[in-house]
């Protein structure tokens, strides 16, 4: 059987003082070295890395990041050393903690009307950014759209978030998630929540399939799982994810209640629940009567307006006139007012944290 390695050259100058310092510093193994009588090459192996060091190399030294669990117990606590052959070496976590930005309170207002680009994102989904400043990079929201349907060519994958949330809009797809038994289909009005670094994979879609997603903080890691393979095995709904549970909120078993506002009623997903308050997910739709003025005390309140139509009116700004497709944040203690809600008006509230007051003004 045949096999295939691949290795890194650097360039040397002084040999000798170079392989003192692979080893002795930065603990790799020396495998090779050429000619006995005069060294000019040497190959080394560490780390889950294989490199050649050539007195012969012309190219630049570059930079060796070496990643670890115990920073501080690797080469004497330093950050950043130079070899003699000029290579700059970077030590730094192997996870690196996930940073949760304060939030940049602002009024966001994104209407699919003003023709917003769509880009190419992962596995050429098409992207619409609802938030385009991500309150400070706090969050990210995504309107996905995939044109034609088919297979989707995904693989195993996880991300490193605190919060995430899809939201089938239009169309359907088909999902598989670690623990969470055979792949099923999301359809339009369900959403998932996809709890920190559960690993899932992205299958079939149908034509014209359009998603909601939601992600927090802004910026954040999407890592590839080679080896697992899904489904992984029976379904293990009570298993937390970094305190998470996944959710899988199916529309035609919604209940119906009262919503914050007068005038509203809203489906609750279970999301706050599943997540112990971190976020919250509701789908809103008009009732009767009047509609109040209002205000939250929440961290960040977005909406996406998924059905019919109505006129956002906010404390200081001019009245906007809003449509399907159509997105917005109210920052916490603004004044605003739904008017001239059509009868089929729907949205699609997404709140953190996950439980908030509403004042009635």
């Amino acid at each position: 059987m045949s096999e295939t390695r691949a290795e890194i050259r650097l360039p040397s100058t002084t040999l000798r003082d170079d392989i003192a310092f692979f080893t002795s510093v930065l603990g790799m193994r020396m495998d090779m070295i050429y000619p006995a009588d005069d060294p000019q090459v040497a190959v080394f192996s560490g780390h889950g890395l294989r490199l050649r060091l050539d007195t012969g190399a012309r190219e630049p030294a570059g930079t060796l990041r070496i990643l670890t669990d115990a920073p501080n117990a690797f080469a004497d606590g330093a950050r950043v050393l130079h070899a003699p052959n000029g290579t700059r070496v970077e030590i730094d976590l192997l996870t690196p903690p996930l940073v949760m930005p304060e939030t940049a309170h602002s009024f966001v207002v994104r209407r699919l009307a003003d023709q917003a680009p769509w880009v190419i994102g992962r596995a050429g989904m098409h992207y619409r950014d609802l938030i385009p400043d991500r309150l400070g990079g706090s969050i990210i929201a995504s309107h996905i759209r995939i044109p034609d349907g088919g297979p989707v060519p995904d693989t195993v994958h996880y991300h490193t978030v605190g919060f995430q949330l899809i939201f089938c809009y239009r169309g359907w797809v088909d999902l598989v998630y670690e623990d969470q038994g055979e792949p099923f289909r999301l359809e339009a009005g369900c959403c998932v929540i996809q709890p920190p670094e559960i690993r899932h994979r992205v299958l079939f879609a149908s034509d014209n399939i359009e998603v909601i997603e939601i992600g927090v903080p802004a910026e954040h890691i999407t890592t590839i799982d080679h080896d697992m393979e899904l489904p992984n095995g029976p379904s293990n709904p009570d298993r937390r994810f970094q305190g998470q549970r996944f959710v899988h909120h199916k529309a035609s078993e919604a209940t119906w209640t009262p919503f914050r506002i007068p005038g509203f009623e809203a489906s609750d997903t279970g999301i706050a629940a599943g997540t112990n308050g971190v976020a919250g997910v509701q789908v809103a739709r008009r009732t009767t009567g009047p509609v109040a003025t209002s205000s939250h005390d929440g961290d960040i309140l977005f909406t996406f307006v998924m059905e019919g139509t109505l006129t956002l009116e906010a404390a200081g700004r001019d009245p906007v006139a809003l449509s399907p497709g159509d997105a917005f944040v109210i920052p916490p203690g603004m004044a605003v007012r739904y008017t001239e809600p059509s009868d089929d008006v729907e949205l699609l509230e997404v709140s953190l944290p996950g439980v908030f007051a509403t004042t009635l003004l």
